[in-house]
């Protein structure tokens, strides 16, 4: 069974930087591609960015220019650096796997998330 544990939420300030973590077991990260997720308040989950086992990498329009999706294999570990952070960012994030960059069907189970705030 995937296990992901998802860290490095917190609250910020419109303009500020978080860089989030996704833990992945086994070596998931370097056997499918990845993608991060969120979901705001009363909204449904959406894709927020993706990278696949050859490095290319996918974003959402709103996050384009801001968020960076990298992976670090040696660490089973895949990260989201999001800068200039807006409040429209404030959700729980996830991560999850997909098959063939299919980023709108994530197949494990989902993490406990971790909350973004971003508020003044």
């Amino acid at each position: 069974q995937v296990q992901l544990v998802e860290s490095g939420g917190g609250l910020v300030q419109p303009g500020g930087s978080l860089r989030l973590s996704c833990a992945a077991s086994g070596s998931i990260i370097n056997i499918y591609d990845m993608g991060w997720y969120r979901q705001a308040p009363g909204k449904p989950r959406e894709s927020v960015a993706g990278i696949s086992t050859s490095g290319s990498t996918n974003y959402a329009d709103s996050v384009k220019g801001r968020f960076t999706i990298s992976r670090d294999s040696a660490e089973n570990t895949v990260y989201l650096q999001m800068n200039s952070l807006k409040p429209e960012d404030t959700a729980v994030y996830y991560c999850n796997p997909v098959y063939d960059s299919n980023w709108d069907h994530p197949w494990g189970s989902w993490g406990q998330g971790t909350q973004v705030t971003v508020s003044s």
